[in-house]
């Protein structure tokens, strides 16, 4: 739905007699939606990426390169232990060292920052901060801090199934499980009991590790009562936010500034212990303060995907045809944590009549989780996609066919038609890209002791964007334009395709349009870069921006030049007429003098339809029956995602996001110390994520066409999806090179060979 738009005139109208001056509404137009056939020139092309210059020649400013006059360094200090209470802490060791400027410990920070408490709840928690001149002086600092550290140690839980035992130690005041969450649809029980073939199988999926290459971190520095933070975000705005309510400060009195950021995937959506220490002592000093994690506190304490215990029912006809679904998940979250859990993907995926989920939540002494690109829907699929191949085996069928046959023609869940949904023509693009499954060269003797396999997996994933968006495009005085968002760019190229949305829209040249982003001060507000919505909610707000402030253009172009406005266009920056007069952009603008044109767009959420972005990916795998490993050979992807505003961005999405879903299958897995309750892995050595020799040959691509009931731009999310059926895709081919399931991911060599033995 587009939010309701409106334009403004300031007229002089006569009143009983007398003139007064007012400002009347005038109609605004909706914009066309541009559909497949649309004649685009801009959009659906890959220029050059408008940021590429700064980032190939370093001069790209991250957080950890941003220097403000005067600035010290703080270095949080965290708890080695999971579970009890600080008993001493010697301050004064950090105190007396060289450059220290401040120190702050147990009771020296607001409560809603939640900081420096002497009950802890897990391995990172902050229990101190130090401020000195240098980095490495406030390291030394700290060191001599956590020298000083005593507790009285108390139980721990550090697994969902320890935090449920009936003897389980407290993980926090309120408990340690959530009430569990029950969603159903039709009749389970009737469904299992017209089913020829019923499987009950479980599913495990690792805690993981955002790994983002540029840390958490913050400058923040105050300027009388106001406070400017210089953070690597994906939401500007959800940060103020939380820092003003944190610090008890109107947020006017925040601003959030963002330029450039290496990485997120989820765990970068608000303000975190990092801000608000920065913050702390950046008021304390009256100086700007810099709080950056170092990779140790990033692996520890910013986040992770948790990890899950689904027991799948999953029930067919002999024809494959689905009677029912059964999914009871266990999901522990760490110590807090938001209910994003297996079950959505359950209900979303296939057109089964009868669904019932039930995931229960439960606290852990462990950090909390935070989203994780396609939070829930990849933990899910790795269980639904896997029980769907394990029933084809079954069933003797090609999944492929199993999956067409239970197709989702609408959502169940929501009780609504999806806007557009072509899972079954990313199927059959898939199979031709891939040759499934006859171009796979099988070893030549079956006593080989390598063995290859061929798998297949779906995914769907919502991408109707929201919450409202809004977004302002600007004339300048010499034709050039601004487009202006509240919004962030994550490394996806955001800057590049708001420029080529305006262009378009507008029929100016690309090299003349920049974005500017990041700042909540000057810019209109949009929501969090999360859930695939930056384009799809951004976009059209932008488009509409630009086609607002075309519109006022070819208004003062047909007064300048006595033409109807319905017979100008615009092209290449400039004004075209019937009669084959050419205004450029920077002649009209000089010729208005100091009007300014500024166009207005905004972008609400469509809850009318389904938005969907889906695809389908099938892997080739060669797996070593010696030493249980398993080599991926190649990857196809065929995604649905309506139109593509840059070929050349959006592919590089598909690459990166299945990339993160083969280190989910096959290495990521966080490790804590059974006895200890601590991380035994918290840097990138140890914590293996997948470099170029781990990387196979890559075909991934989109099917082409527009989703103009999506939005008027035709466009859908594709950050997420990528990821969600990588892993799945892969334990198939796996179990089709084997003979049998590992149902446990990452798929390691031990658990590889364990399922041989068994």
């Amino acid at each position: 739905m587009t939010a309701p738009r409106k334009r403004f005139l300031q007229t002089v109208v006569e009143v009983e007699g007398r003139t007064e001056t007012r400002i009347v509404e005038v109609p605004a137009f909706e914009p066309a939606p541009w559909t497949a056939d649309a004649p685009l020139s801009i959009v659906g092309t890959s220029p050059l990426r408008v940021d590429a210059f700064e980032k190939v020649t370093g001069r790209a400013r991250f957080t950890t390169d941003i220097t403000r006059p005067g600035m010290l360094h703080a270095v949080i200090v965290r708890a080695p232990i999971a579970k009890g209470t600080l008993t001493a802490i010697d301050l004064d060791a950090a105190r007396t060292l060289s450059g220290v400027r401040a120190v702050f410990g147990p009771g020296d920070a607001p409560a809603a920052t939640r900081l420096f408490r002497r009950e802890v709840s897990y391995a990172g928690q902050p229990l101190a901060a130090v401020c000195a001149d240098s980095l490495d002086q406030a390291e030394r600092a700290a060191g001599a801090i956590a020298a000083s550290l005593t507790f009285d140690l108390a139980p721990h839980a550090i697994t969902g199934h320890d935090a449920i035992a009936p003897d389980a130690p407290r993980v926090r005041k309120d408990g340690n499980t959530i009430a569990p969450d029950v969603v159903h649809r039709g009749d389970v029980d009737r469904g299992l009991a017209e089913a020829n073939v019923t499987l009950s199988l479980e599913y495990r999926t690792p805690v993981a590790l955002h790994s983002a290459l540029e840390p958490h971190g913050a400058v923040c520095e105050w300027n009388g009562d106001h406070l400017t933070v210089w953070e690597s975000t994906q939401g500007i705005f959800r940060v103020r936010k939380d820092v003003a309510t944190a610090l008890d400060l109107p947020q006017a009195r925040v601003r959030v500034l963002k330029d450039y950021m290496g990485g997120g995937f989820g765990a970068k959506n608000g303000a975190g212990a990092h801000t608000y220490t920065a913050a702390l002592f950046a008021s304390a000093l009256g100086v700007p303060v810099r709080c950056i994690n170092d990779r140790r506190a990033e692996q520890t304490d910013s986040g992770n995907r948790p990890a899950t215990v689904q027991q799948v029912t999953i029930a067919a006809r002999r024809d494959g045809t689905l009677t029912a679904l059964v999914l009871d998940a266990l999901v522990p979250l760490g110590v807090s944590g938001w209910e994003g859990g297996p079950a959505q993907i359950f209900h979303e995926m296939y057109a089964c009549p009868n669904v019932r989920t039930t995931e229960t939540f439960v606290y852990i002494n462990a950090s909390g989780m935070q989203a994780f690109r396609g939070p829930g829907y990849v933990e899910g699929a790795f269980a639904l996609e896997g029980a769907m191949n394990t029933l084809a085996r079954t069933l003797q069928m090609d999944p492929v066919a199993l999956r067409l046959r239970n197709l989702a023609t609408r959502d169940e869940r929501a009780n609504r038609e999806f806007s557009g949904n072509r899972l079954d023509e990313c199927y059959a693009e898939g199979m031709k890209r891939f040759g499934w499954p006859s171009s796979v060269s099988r070893p030549s003797s079956p006593f080989s002791r390598v063995k290859r396999g061929v798998g297949i997996a779906a995914q769907t994933w919502p991408t109707g964007g929201g919450p409202p968006s809004y977004a302002h495009v600007r004339i300048n005085s010499d034709g050039s334009v601004d487009v202006l968002a509240g919004t962030q760019d994550l490394g996806t190229g955001a800057r590049t395709i708001f420029a080529q949305i305006a262009a378009e829209a507008l029929g100016a040249r690309l090299d003349t349009v920049r974005a500017v982003i990041g700042d909540t001060e000057r810019l209109p507000y949009t929501g969090n870069s999360w859930g695939s919505m930056t384009t799809p909610s951004v976009g059209p707000a932008v488009r509409m921006a630009a086609e607002d402030a075309r519109m006022q253009l070819l208004e003062a172009a047909a007064q300048m030049l006595d033409e109807p406005v319905e017979s100008l266009s615009t092209r290449d920056s400039q004004i075209l007429s019937h009669a084959g007069v050419c205004l450029s952009f920077a002649d009209l603008c000089r010729k208005l003098g100091n009007v300014q044109i500024l166009g207005l767009g905004s972008r609400g959420p469509n809850p009318a339809l389904a938005i969907v972005t889906v695809g389908a990916q099938f892997a080739e795998v060669e797996v070593d029956t010696d030493t249980g490993v398993v080599r991926v050979l190649r990857l196809v992807a065929v995604h649905d995602a309506g139109r593509i505003i840059n070929p050349a961005l959006a592919e590089s999405q598909l690459h990166g996001g299945i990339i993160q879903g083969l280190g989910y299958a096959l290495f990521e897995e966080r490790h804590l110390d059974r006895a200890r309750g601590v991380p035994l892995n918290a840097n990138l050595h140890d914590y293996k994520v997948p470099t170029m020799v781990d990387i196979p040959a890559i075909d991934a691509s989109f099917l082409v066409g527009a989703d103009p009931a999506a939005n008027h731009i035709g466009a859908r999310g594709i950050a997420e999806p990528p990821i969600i059926p990588t892993a799945p895709a892969i334990a198939a081919a796996v179990a089709d090179a084997l003979g049998v399931e590992v149902r446990e991911i990452p798929l390691t060599p031990w658990r590889v060979l364990g399922a041989l033995a068994q």
